[in-house]
């Protein structure tokens, strides 16, 4: 029998296939992960990563509602337009473009995780939730006390378009859901 099969304690099985949320027009929550997750790749090169994305929403437009870039993964938040909904080959392009413009990459070599994780937003309040907690992201890893001090995320953007404070969700000690990781 051929496919794909998963160890689950002792017995082996048959694995789920895995089937993406598509619905045109929609917001989506996303998770994208470097392979190696002890790198720091995304912020040693944050501007060849906001290039790439920059390219590739000019040949195929979408939306960036928040995002974050940490070290080793990024959470972003996007709405595609209406009758569209193929974010997949959106992430495919921007992980292969990042992926050419680093420039110690072994030839041959995976930069990215195979697959990104996504969740479909439901309304507003799921959108809201989401968002805080992209922003909260590097205080909840420990790489700054206060939300505005990581400089990679869409936090400032909403700051100066009045949608949240400066000093929004104050310092470590606050706590954020976990969504997403």
């Amino acid at each position: 029998m051929y496919g794909l099969y998963f160890i689950n304690k002792g017995t082996v099985e048959p694995m789920v296939a895995y089937r993406r949320n598509l619905i045109p027009g929609a917001s989506y929550f996303f998770t994208v992960t470097l392979r190696d997750r002890t790198s720091s790749l995304l912020v040693d090169y944050v501007d060849d990563l906001r290039e790439a994305i920059r390219s590739v929403k000019a040949e195929r437009p979408f939306d960036i509602d928040a995002i974050v870039i940490m070290p080793e993964h990024l959470h972003s938040i996007w709405t595609l337009p209406k009758g569209d909904a193929d974010y997949s080959i959106r992430w495919r392009e921007i992980k292969t473009r990042f992926s050419r413009r680093v420039p110690f990459r072994k030839r041959g070599s995976r930069v990215w995780q195979a697959r990104f994780w996504e969740h479909t937003l439901q309304d507003q309040s799921d959108m809201e939730n989401h968002i805080d907690y992209i922003h909260y992201n590097p205080v909840k890893h420990g790489y700054v006390d206060n939300v505005a001090d990581w400089p990679h995320s869409s936090f400032h953007r909403h700051v100066r378009q009045r949608k949240c404070s400066f000093d929004w969700a104050g310092t470590a000690e606050c706590e954020a859901e976990n969504y997403g990781e």
